[in-house]
């Protein structure tokens, strides 16, 4: 998969991270650099605190966001994963910790 950066993240290439989502059970990407565009061709880049045990990522990640019976929208702060209420699954509105990934 890739190069494991610290306790919840994972870099599969340069300027892609991954981590686990609780919410969904889904592994979550994004883009921390300008090389990856969407299927619109726009540049696709979130930024990032640098932490791979307590990362901050901005903007929100959203996963399936026109179909929402697999939509998982989330704010990950500091080590904490804060699930949106437009979310399919159980964790919708709660916040808790990124888990760690073995």
């Amino acid at each position: 998969m890739g190069i494991r950066l610290g306790k919840v993240i994972y870099q599969s290439q340069p300027g892609v991270l991954w981590f686990e989502c609780p919410g969904c059970g889904g592994i979550h990407q994004v883009f921390i650099d300008d090389t990856h565009r969407n299927k619109e061709g726009v540049i696709v880049q979130w930024r990032w605190n640098g932490d791979p045990d307590k990362p901050t990522f901005m903007p929100s990640v959203l996963v399936s966001k026109d179909d929402p019976k697999f939509r998982c929208h989330s704010w990950v702060k500091d080590g904490r994963i804060e699930f949106l209420s437009d979310c399919f699954h159980d964790l919708k509105g709660k916040t808790v910790d990124l888990p760690d990934w073995d």
